[in-house]
């Protein structure tokens, strides 16, 4: 399925699986806030995906990480549940070998087996909808944030970091 874009395969999961979505074209962005405004959305609706790498305990995984826009990433709360001892972001080379996707338009689906799905279950706490760039920086997904956690059923992890 890696020959199709991203685009094509998100497009072909939400419909097989019934999801209430909309597509939205838009300038280039890859910034959260930047994109958030031009959706028209909240920058915390912004479903942000981030590739890591977890080793130790003779563990080496990728994970995508999901979360929402307006909070940050606690590497290592990743690599404990996951059973490693630390996690680093994955370089782009990484990034573009397990997503086919360039920084900022990472959606918040793997479609890659060596790609685990993880995402921080405060994105599902405020908002009825879930946004993010599909692949590419020219379009985004508005989706129904109970059909995201439906279809893409990734593994539910607190990974957070706390506001100090």
């Amino acid at each position: 399925m890696l020959d199709k874009p991203i685009f094509s395969q998100l497009t072909e999961l939400l419909d097989k699986h019934q999801a209430k979505y909309r597509v939205m074209a838009h300038p280039t962005a890859g910034k959260s806030e930047e994109v958030a405004k031009i959706r028209g959305t909240q920058l915390g609706q912004g479903a942000k995906g981030l590739v890591c790498h977890v080793k130790g305990n003779g563990i080496r995984q990728h994970v995508l990480a999901i979360l929402p826009a307006d909070k940050q990433a606690d590497l290592s709360k990743i690599a404990v549940a996951i059973g490693g001892t630390r996690a680093s972001l994955a370089s782009p080379k990484e990034v573009d070998e397990l997503t086919h996707c360039v920084f900022g338009a990472i959606p918040p689906f793997s479609f890659h087996p060596n790609l685990k799905l993880i995402a921080d279950p405060y994105l599902f706490t405020r908002f009825d909808e879930l946004a993010f760039n599909a692949g590419t920086l020219e379009k985004s997904i508005i989706l129904n944030a109970q059909d995201y956690q439906r279809i893409a059923n990734p593994t539910l992890i607190e990974f957070i970091r706390l506001e100090e």
